[in-house]
This record gives structure tokens, sequence and C-alpha cells, in this order.
């Protein structure tokens, strides 16, 4: 049903690379994210979440830098170990936050000279603009659902996203003590689409600003398209809910390969949740930004 739909809609969704190193390890964490371009000029959109890691890539990196050169001051220091470890408080450094993160766009545009990036301030979307670029690299660019009294309970939509990070384009660089992209090994990802109906509206005071999904966006989505069969846009790809589902089982003895063994299970319901086609429309109009529409 989404074969053409896709094809069309893989004209204008692109994956954006991450690479991440953590304070107390070594390895380098590959992850992916999803844009798509809303117009011809470079304005594309994605979530809230992965533009806020682009935005703050350098001051994360920059932080880092900081507490190093301070630490050093007490290399020779008896009290070596406390000092890091007032250091660590002091600049927040931690092993659940990274140290350092580079992004890749992959297909987007040639040589742009910079990006000016807009956080929507209430849902988890943004605009980012690659500015004074040479060339376009996507084919096309979405239409949007003009009409949305057709977002409906039922109705059977797809999204598109790069979720699973197979690119092998980087390492570790002992020289510098950085982590870097190289021309060599695998620079792209896979698309990956999920399909799924409409299950439920998500609301706020203000009116429906989401779209909940009876299948959920898997990591990398973030910032897909939400289409139909025409591939006419009806939302993003933003997060994914865990609904508990009450059907536990505890200690519940079963048969396996001719083995008795005993299992616990607390199963769950994973569901999409994508931005609304009218909050985005809404905050391209806000930041005068052409996007174009389409009767489904």
């Amino acid at each position: 049903m989404f074969v053409e739909a896709i094809e069309k809609v893989d004209q204008y969704t692109r994956p954006i690379h991450f690479i991440l190193r953590y304070y107390t390890g070594s390895d380098i964490v590959p992850g992916t994210a999803t844009l798509f371009f809303v117009n011809e000029n470079g304005f594309a959109i994605t979530c809230r979440h992965v533009a806020q890691q682009i935005l703050y890539a350098s001051s994360i990196y920059e932080n880092y830098l900081k507490f190093k050169s301070e630490l050093r001051k007490f290399e020779k220091d008896p009290g070596f170990d406390t000092q890091r470890g007032f250091l660590e408080n002091k600049y927040r450094i931690n092993g659940d936050n990274p140290i350092r993160i580079l992004f890749n766009f992959i297909n987007c545009v040639t040589a742009y000279k910079g990006l000016a990036i807009h956080l929507h301030p209430t849902q988890d979307l943004a605009i980012i603009h690659f500015r004074d670029f040479e060339s376009r690299q996507y084919q096309d660019y979405a239409r949007f659902l003009k009409d949305s009294r057709l977002v409906k309970q039922g109705r059977y939509l797809c999204r598109l996203g790069y979720p699973f990070p197979e690119f092998t384009n980087y390492q570790y660089n002992k020289n510098t003590g950085d982590i870097e992209w190289l021309s060599t090994g695998r620079i792209n990802t896979p698309s990956f689409p999920i399909d799924g109906i409409i299950t439920r509206h998500i609301g706020e005071s203000n009116g429906v600003v989401g779209i909940e999904m009876s299948t959920p966006g898997l990591r990398g989505q973030s910032g897909g398209p939400l289409f139909d069969k025409n591939g006419i846009i009806y939302g993003m790809q933003s997060s994914t809910r865990h609904l508990h589902l009450g059907f536990d089982q505890v200690n519940r003895e079963v048969v396996t390969e001719g083995h008795r063994k005993k299992v616990s299970n607390y199963p769950f319901l994973n569901v999409g949740q994508c931005v609304h086609v009218d909050v985005i429309k809404q905050f391209l109009r806000d930041k005068q930004v052409t996007f174009y529409e389409e009767e489904a």
C-alpha cells in the first residue's frame, strides 16, 4: 500500500548521524535521527530534542575542555581525586552525559555556510534552515494535509526514518584524544518504514497537538514524516509511550524445549507519538517559512 508513498517521501527525508563519547568510556556510540524538507529553500523540520543536541554539541565539548584544563593543575596534587570529584560536580561531568557530540547531515545540501535553528516553545518540534548552500541533494519537499479533519481514529498511516545506525565512517583519534569523522567506511544508513493506525488524539488545554499511533516510533525515527498512501504528511514522529497492559505474569511455570522453567513478564504496549500536522503548519507560518499543502 505504501510503496509509491515511501518512494515519494524518501526524496526529501534524510538522516542525521551522531557520534557520542561518554566521560567514563572510550567507546564511540553511534546514533541517528531524521529530518525532512518542507520547501526548496533549505528549510527542514525535525524534533526539538534532536535539534537541541545539535545546538548544544559545541558547548558540551567546550565545558569538557574547561574541566580538563582546570584538572591538569592538580595532576601532582596529593588530593587529586578529591579535586577531580569537586570539578566533576562543578562542570557537571558524569558517566551519564556525553562529553563530545558530533553530527553529520547526510545528502541534504552541499557547502552550507550556516545553520539557523528555531525551537518550538512547547512542542517537540524544530525548524532547521541550511543557509547559503551551493546545491540541494534532496529532490522534492513535503506536501502537508490541507484538511486536518481527516486525522481520524483508525486511519492507516506510515512513518519513515533511520532507526538503525549502520554507518561506520568514524574513529577515535589517539593523537588528538578526540572522535572524528572519516572519508572511509560506510557513510549511509538504511531508511526503515513502520505502519500503524491512529489510536487517539493527544490534546492539551489549547487543543489537539499530537497523534498517537498503534505502533512505536523506533529510536532514530524521531523527526521522520507521518504520511498516508499518497505521501501526504499528517505529522512527524516524536517519541514512544509505554502503556502498561496489566497482564503481568509472576513466576509463571512454562515448558520450553522440554524443560520446566519459571518466568516473569510485565508486558507493555509501545505506542508512537507524533506532532500533529496543524502544529507543524502553524509553526512554519509563525516563522514565515514557505510550505505546501495538498488535499487527501
